[in-house]
């Protein structure tokens, strides 16, 4: 099976300087829950993989984070949307851990948990550390230029040359994604 991996902050809610720390501070990005909506008819997890370092950094605690996504699940649920699991890594870049992105940790947690193929799901992110964790595991990535995305065309270049699609924004990777899964869909060989 595989899987649609999502960044959160910068690809479905606006990216914030200091950190999303309440639900009051999320705001949906224009055009995600219909993209979510269009993502989801495909029979594929959508799985949404986020640092949130503010987290160890003090800044806002496990409850609340947790909260966040219920309550941006339970929102995405009632436009007819789905996100089938959330996996955050709390760690500071500093306590170099495995599931930190650019690390594959929280790809390679859920392929473990839940069977997913790697090298045949997608990844959409706004950061060149989103786009390696990707490719380490062989997601297909795509850099948005929503949140940091246009920051960080440099970075992902130097990292990974033109080896990810660059889209707009998760509505253009929906799109991406949805063409590629009808191209399996006819030629299931290939």
């Amino acid at each position: 099976m595989r899987a649609i991996f999502l960044d959160r902050d910068g690809v479905i809610c606006e990216n914030r300087s200091d950190h999303v720390k309440s639900w009051e501070e999320f705001e949906f990005l224009p055009q995600v829950k219909h993209s979510l909506v269009a993502l989801s008819r495909l029979e594929l997890p959508i799985i949404v993989v986020t640092n949130q370092a503010a987290i160890n950094r003090g800044l806002v605690t496990v409850d609340r984070v947790e909260e966040i996504h219920r309550r941006m699940i339970t929102e995405l649920n009632a436009s007819g949307a789905r996100i089938d699991r959330v996996l955050y890594c709390p760690h500071r870049p500093d306590e170099k851990c495995k599931c930190r992105k650019p690390e594959p940790g929280m790809l390679l947690q859920a392929a473990r948990e839940l069977d997913i193929d790697l090298a045949g799901s997608y990844l959409v992110g706004d950061a060149a550390t989103d786009l390696l964790a990707g490719d380490r595991v062989r997601c297909q990535t795509f850099l948005v230029l929503t949140g940091r995305g246009n920051s960080q065309l440099w970075p992902a270049f130097r990292a990974m040359g033109n080896q990810f699609t660059i889209t707009r924004n998760l509505n253009d990777a929906a799109l991406q994604i949805i063409e590629a899964e009808q191209q399996v869909t006819l030629n299931p060989t290939t």
